[in-house]
């Protein structure tokens, strides 16, 4: 095992503490008593199942979008894939109001696309779709990075192999890349889900906040602080247990992938 400075403790302990202690308080501060008569109300059960379904659903598109492009990615240099990279990882680091701005500003009914979509009866903006869309455009890269790192790491020799003994690129694809890089898929399938699940920004911009259509469980929860804070601290150890589950299984299979 690498050895570490004995000074490097302190800060550790810090961080540590900075990370952990606010979640202990929100833990000891949640109503444990009510909390299973809390979460069967009407507006906890559909900001939950809205969420579960749309975040759901974002997922399968970030799988079906991310895989391909982390793939092209990893397999292309030079100015255009630096230009690529770029663009993937923007909305890492972009505010969620700005991501949300933009979205709302090219499919929204005055949008670039949502005007000429609004025109024959096709609206995005404030409505379910919306809040998929949006969990997509801030999720998607986490996969993206994290399968591209893996792919590069993993390198391409047994792909040239594959394809030197007469199998087309697809069939490489289905039966060499993505088993070698299987935990970093699931592992990032994971970050992209719990990304997806605390979404807030994007959505409230771009979605709106209707109940049981846009309003997800971070808007209801948001929404309940001062009015129910208890039925927000029990929407919120909930969102905890789940975003605490969904980042173990993804810690677990990345340490996992790294020792196979």
């Amino acid at each position: 095992m690498t050895r570490y400075p004995r000074w490097a403790l302190v800060p550790t302990g810090v961080a540590l503490a900075l990370l952990g202690i606010p979640l202990v308080g929100l833990l000891l501060r949640a109503n444990w008593a009510e909390l299973p008569g809390l979460l069967v109300s009407d507006r906890a059960v559909d900001a939950l199942r809205l969420s579960l379904v749309t975040c759901t659903i974002s997922t399968l598109l970030v799988l079906a979008l991310g895989v391909p492009t982390a793939l092209v990615l990893a397999r292309t240099d030079g100015r255009w894939g630096s230009v690529a990279r770029t663009l993937v990882t923007i909305p890492m680091v972009l505010p969620p109001v700005v991501a949300g701005l933009a979205l709302l500003t090219t499919l929204g009914r005055r949008g670039l696309i949502g005007g000429p979509l609004s025109a024959i009866g096709i609206e995005i903006g404030f409505t379910t779709v919306a809040v998929i869309v949006a969990q997509t455009f801030v999720s998607l890269p986490f996969l993206v990075i994290s399968l591209e790192g893996a792919l590069r790491a993993s390198g391409s020799d047994f792909e040239a192999a594959a394809g030197y003994l007469g199998a087309s690129p697809s069939r490489v694809f289905w039966r060499v890349t993505l088993p070698m890089a299987a935990p970093a898929l699931a592992s990032g399938t994971a970050l992209s889900f719990a990304r997806a699940l605390g979404e807030f920004g994007a959505t409230l911009t771009f979605a709106g906040s209707l109940q049981g259509t846009t309003r997800t469980l971070p808007l209801e929860i948001y929404l309940l602080r001062e009015s129910d804070s208890d039925l927000a601290l029990a929407l919120a150890v909930v969102l905890l247990a789940v975003a605490a589950l969904v980042v173990g299984v993804a810690t677990h299979l990345r340490a996992w992938g790294s020792h196979a």
